[in-house]
């Protein structure tokens, strides 16, 4: 009689345990979902898309989807309208936010670069390049107001050279325009992000003379933001965005430029391999990524005293009113 009341309970638990399975299937809570809209697509940015291809946000049990917003104000503008939660840009936007008056203020919470990512290119090599050789030239730089035109100039006031009385400058070509330009004839020196300074170098038709990017310092040059609101209300999934992103830190930092190539080559499937390497172990070398996502205030002071320099800088951003830096700080400690 036992044997017949345990078989019966053995025959109702093994029923039932499938129901129970799915049960808890789905008590488990849904991935949030993050919409990211970086200013442009990168190499620069490298950190990020290892971030999607090794599986880090997923880990954090986020959802990413990355969509490309160019230009800074196009990002800003899609940032505030909610089409999407976070954005990657300069940021120097926060800044021009809150000077516009913003009552839901833009804060800057993980950095991603660390230097400006663009660099001088001469029509000829020159293994004894010297900055005073800029003087009398035509000098093709990058739209006014951008932090690459702002950076390009603090590195030519540093160097003892008047952007406005030393060099011919140009500063009304659009960004896309600007390798075509200098190809034609414009200019004889040109301010290029890469991968277009390696396609330069390696086609013949230009060639890399010096960093902006060392010369004008660190400072929080590529930044993850979202709204204050964002934060009060999601203040979990920021953390856990967070985390993901210092995870790509560490694993940037720990890697090869030919397995960083590896990782993020899906992004890039129309540039050659090799550009991509070339252009990761450039970036690399002169220490652009970030190796976590603390933003310094050393660094945001130097940020505003180039902004200052351009003559873009009403009045001076605080700090603690722009930059969080709890998320992190705390990813810093606990992600290893």
């Amino acid at each position: 009689m036992r044997t017949k009341i345990w078989r019966r309970w053995i025959a109702a638990i093994v029923l039932l345990v499938p129901v129970l399975l799915a049960g808890c299937a789905r008590t488990e809570p849904a991935p949030a979902k993050i919409t990211i809209g970086e200013v442009t697509r990168s190499i620069f940015y490298a950190p990020q898309y290892v971030a999607l291809s090794q599986g880090f946000f997923k880990e954090e049990g986020l959802e990413v989807e990355l969509t490309t917003t160019p230009g800074g104000d196009k990002t800003m503008t899609a940032l505030l309208t909610n089409s999407i939660d976070i954005a990657l840009v300069g940021s120097e936007t926060s800044i021009y936010v809150q000077q516009q008056g913003a009552e839901d203020p833009v804060i800057n919470f993980a950095q991603l670069t660390q230097t400006d990512g663009t660099f001088l290119v001469a029509r000829k090599p020159a293994s004894d390049f010297n900055w005073n050789q800029l003087k009398g030239q035509t000098f093709l730089g990058q739209r006014k107001g951008g932090m690459p035109q702002m950076a390009g100039e603090f590195t030519l006031k540093k160097k003892g050279i008047d952007p406005q009385k030393d060099v011919t400058l140009i500063q009304n070509v659009e960004f896309a325009n600007i390798p075509a330009a200098f190809t034609s004839g414009t200019g004889d020196y040109v301010q290029l992000f890469e991968p277009q300074a390696s396609v330069f170098e390696k086609e013949g038709k230009g060639y890399v003379v010096a960093s902006f990017g060392v010369e004008s310092g660190q400072l929080p040059y590529t930044v993850f933001m979202t709204k204050k609101s964002l934060i009060e209300k999601q203040g979990a999934t920021v953390q856990k965005f967070t985390n993901a992103v210092q995870k790509a830190q560490l694993w940037v930092q720990q890697k090869s430029p030919q397995e960083i190539t590896a990782a993020i080559l899906p992004y890039f499937k129309d540039t050659d391999p090799q550009i991509v390497e070339r252009v990761v172990k450039r970036y690399k070398d002169q220490g652009s990524f970030a190796v976590d996502a603390v933003i310094d205030e050393t660094e945001w002071n130097n940020l505003q005293a180039v902004m200052s320099a351009a003559g873009e800088l009403k009045e001076r951003a605080d700090y603690k009113a722009l930059v969080n830096n709890s998320f992190a700080e705390k990813a810093k400690q606990t992600v290893k």
